[in-house]
Formats: structure tokens, sequence, C-alpha cells
């Protein structure tokens, strides 16, 4: 693992960006990660000033496991509220409704994971006060970000957030959580490998802005990550450790761009569209979702970027009747307005196909460089005892293969799913998906 320095220097200020020199600044002004936090819960919080009137929010499974410490332990110095949420949805209605119940509230804790985390965040931007958070489970990315993934409408919209002035992570307490949250967590930082793919090959192709810096902070923890799969499964605190910082250092990364880009892409439209599309939805996980959409998006990515030959891209085809028809008229406008908005028409085409021709053994050669070979996160995911196929997440074969057809649909964002649809390659891919 990298040396644990690396959080301290980044949350003091020191660390330089090796691609500028420049030292990199982030919004979060305490990360802890230790074995136990217990006792010190009111220390960590002092420190942040966030006033006297502070919310401690959570579900009853994360009051249980850390919620109930934390109020009490605050008790000491400030007047905790506490707000449970049952159920805690990860859409705007209910971020509304929390938003009505902490009016009165100086500042928000958060204490959970993803969907408790993302509401808090969101509650936090929309009425301009701070937040920390204390983690239940390594179970996603998303602590440290800038963005919250919640429904609107029935849409699943990345929206803008506020990044936590705390985050705390109590290992005892993680390496406790259920093996399904932890194996989650594993889930969404494997996706490393296709998401820098993707984006690099959209700098590539479409002249997009991309950076190296969210990558070397996680360079040293991945591989440690891989080796020790089945061990952060079972509670292993070591792995739950190395996990924890890897989550935390690619939230870290996205704040630093300024988006979610560098652990975001293909893999992750395919687990928003299985959220949107799945009626009724099978209670699958996202870092589920995102670890078995990665090992589709990195076969994809194989097939296509270890060809002799580059792909040779076609005006995109807008089907507005088939788009309408799967997802209604409303989510349908909004798809085609999404996917018109990086769409290739014939000239953009030829322009690809052309650069293509020019770069394809040089830009074959640096993808392959970050790329890891699919067998090897397949096994580390298998190690773990996480899915890896649509079928373990619950979904009908027919369905997930839908969802790696269609998923390019409902984000502007261009992915190794536009540039097979594009080159009509997509469709007999995902026929073998599933």
């Amino acid at each position: 693992m990298a040396d644990a320095s690396l959080i301290e220097d980044l949350v003091a200020g020191r660390w330089r960006d090796p691609g500028t020199g420049r030292p990199v600044h982030i919004a979060t002004r305490s990360i802890v990660i230790e074995r136990t936090l217990d006792g010190g819960e009111a220390d960590l919080v002092r420190a942040l000033k966030l006033g006297p009137r502070i919310a401690v929010i959570g579900d009853r499974n994360t009051f249980d496991a850390l919620g109930r410490r934390v109020e009490q332990a605050l008790a000491q110095s400030a007047v905790p509220h506490a707000v449970v949420l049952d159920p805690a949805h990860a859409d705007v209605a209910t971020a509304d409704a929390l938003e009505a119940r902490v009016a009165a509230d100086d500042a928000l804790i958060a204490v959970g994971s993803g969907t408790i985390n993302d509401l808090c965040k969101y509650v936090a931007h929309r009425t301009d006060r701070p937040y920390a958070v204390f983690a239940t489970a390594p179970s996603m990315n998303g602590y440290l970000t800038a963005s919250a993934s919640l429904a609107r409408d029935g849409f699943k919209a990345s929206l803008p957030a506020r990044p936590p002035v705390g985050a705390f992570f109590d290992l005892e307490v993680l390496a406790a959580a259920p093996a399904r949250l932890i194996r989650a967590g594993i889930g969404d930082s494997i996706c490393r490998t296709t998401a820098q793919t993707d984006w690099l090959l959209v700098h590539y192709l479409r002249d997009a802005p991309y950076s190296d810096t969210p990558y070397l902070l996680q360079i040293e923890d991945e591989p440690f990550l891989l080796r020790r799969t089945a061990a952060i499964a079972g509670g292993d605190l070591e792995g739950v450790r190395a996990l924890t910082r890897l989550l935390v250092l690619a939230g870290l990364g996205m704040g630093i761009v300024g988006g979610s880009e560098p652990a975001s892409m293909g893999e992750h439209l395919i687990s928003h569209y299985v959220d949107m599309m799945a009626s009724p939805h099978t209670g699958s996980l996202h870092g589920e979702q995102v670890g078995v959409a990665t090992l589709t998006a990195s076969r994809l990515q194989n097939a296509i970027l270890r060809a002799p030959r580059p792909p040779a891209v076609r005006p995109t085809r807008l089907d507005e009747t088939g788009i309408r028809a799967r997802y209604g008229a409303r989510l349908g406008d909004r798809c085609l307005a999404e996917l018109r908005a990086k769409a290739l028409d014939a000239r953009m085409a030829e322009r690809i196909n052309a650069r293509l021709t020019e770069i394809w053994p040089a830009l074959t050669s640096r993808l392959q460089g970050i790329m890891l070979p699919t067998a090897r996160l397949e096994e580390a995911m298998a190690a773990a005892g996480a899915p890896t196929r649509g079928p373990d997440l619950g979904l009908e074969r027919g369905f997930y293969q839908g969802a790696v057809r269609h998923a390019r649909e409902i984000r502007r964002r261009y992915t190794i799913l536009d540039l097979a649809g594009d080159a009509e390659l997509l469709n007999d891919f995902a026929t073998e998906e599933g």
C-alpha cells in the first residue's frame, strides 16, 4: 500500500500534482482512517466547528451500527438531533423531506454509506450548510465527491453536491459491515481500469479534457486490493484499510478534476440503466452492479482495442420511436437530448475514422498500458464471492443484454459503448453478455 502520509498531505495541501508541479487543494479538512474511533467522535466533530445544533442522519441499520454512538458522543458538547430515515431512498423526493426535517440545524452528519451520504451532501449543498460523514461500510467511492447520484422523476442523475468537511472511517465498524457491502466496495473500485480507458479514449477521439492525476493517487493501492479480495470480503482489517483508502482516493481524484469521469464511464452507465429500468428492482447494490458492468466493459474494450485494425464508425443512429417506447415519452425525450449531445454526424464520423486510422497503433499501445486483463478482474471478484454476470444480480439475461445495448442512451458521456454502437459492433457483443 502507499504511504499513509499521502492522504495527510492531500488534506494539508502539501501534495503536488506531478503533471503540473502545483499543490492540490481539496475541500475536505479532516480525513481519519483508524482501527477504532470509539470515544473520539466528539473531538473529531468539535475540531470542524460545525455549530451547536447538529443533525445526525442515518437509517435503521446505520444507526444501530454507529449512529447512536455518534449521537451520544456529540451530546457532550452539542445538541444532536437524530434523524432516522425509514426507508432511505436515493431520490430527490427523499432529499426534499430530509431538508424539511433538518431546517433548524446548523450542520449535518451523515452516518452511513451511499444513499445516506448522497442525501446529506445534496441537502448540504442546497442549503449552504457544512456536513461531515461517519462511514458505516466500505461500499462505494462517493464519500468525498462533489456530486450525488439521485433519481429525479425516475431519471438517475448526477447532481451538484457538497463534499464533506470531515470524513471518518472506523475500520472495526467497516469490517463488521455485511460482506455484501464490502464486496460492493470492491466492485466500485475495480472500475478504475475501464473508466480510465474510456476517459483517455474520448480524449484522443473527441479532444475531451483528461488528467492522469486521479490515477496516480491509486497506483500503489490497487494491486494490493486485487491480491487480497477474499480476505477483504472476510473482514480482514488491513485489507479493509486498503479498500477504504482506495475508495477515498478515488473520490478525491474526482474532486480534484471537478467531475466523475475518472471513476464513472461506460460501466456506470450500465449500472444506472439497471437502476432506472429494472422493474421491479432486484435489490442489487450499486457496487455489485458496477463490478459486473466493469467486467462487461473490460471485455468490450479488449475486443475492440486489441484488434489489429480500428473500427469504422458511422453517423449515430437515433431511434426516436424505440427510445420513447423504451423509456416513455418524458424520459424518452430526455434520453434523446442526452444522445443527441454526443451523436456523430457524417462529418464527425469521418473525422474520427481518420483519426483512428492515423493513431491506432499508438492509441492502442497507450490504452493497453492502463487496461487490466478481464480475467484478472474476474478472478478478483470471484475470490471475493461477488457477482460477475448479470444473472448473479437477479437480472434476466435478456434484460442485462438490453442494458448493455441501451445504456449509452441515458448520458451524453461518450464511452466504449458509444464507439461500439457507432461502429455497429454493440448489438452482437451484447448478445454474448448476461
